[in-house]
């Protein structure tokens, strides 16, 4: 399985693809499409949408994963992010890719085993767990993570009531 895991941002948006799954992954290519917080919304948008749709047809996969909506203390933030989101399922419709969602806690659990884990943790994790001879940036390491989240989901499945 081929995964192109998302973090989504207006300035900085990072993406990374896995290849196989949770017991033998690899990083196929990762990177961060950035942005001029000084450019309008809609040029940073289009320039993340492009980037995006560049990297889906360089490299077919199976899915798109990123990080599910959640509550910002700056209602603005929260629009803008929502938006970044927008653009990123919209690539992933328009390739035909399909897309799934998990929580930021969902990510960093099954990245550093703690939902809590700041971004250094999350990113010497999956130094270490991918086996990556140089460290990747943080938007980097958040999307590899997310990667990483859905091939755990994918090889077990979390069954909603089930006990854990």
């Amino acid at each position: 399985m081929i995964v192109l895991g998302v973090d989504p941002s207006t300035v900085a948006t990072g993406w990374g693809i896995l290849e196989g799954n949770s017991r033998q992954a690899r990083a196929v290519d990762w990177g961060v499409l950035k942005a001029s917080s000084r450019k309008p919304l809609s040029e940073r948008l289009h320039l993340i949408h492009s980037g995006l749709v560049d990297v889906l047809r360089q490299t077919p996969v199976d899915a798109i994963v990123l990080e599910s909506a959640f509550l910002a203390r700056n209602v603005k933030t929260a629009f803008a992010l929502g938006q970044v989101r927008g653009v990123v399922l919209l690539a992933s419709e328009q390739e035909g890719v399909a897309s799934c969602e998990y929580s930021p806690l969902e990510i960093k659990r099954a990245a550093v085993g703690y939902g809590a884990a700041d971004k250094q943790q999350v990113a010497h994790m999956m130094t270490r767990i991918l086996g990556l001879k140089e460290t990747p940036g943080p938007d980097e390491a958040d999307a590899l993570a997310a990667a990483w989240c859905h091939l755990t989901r994918v090889a077990r499945p979390v069954v909603p009531g089930a006990a854990r």
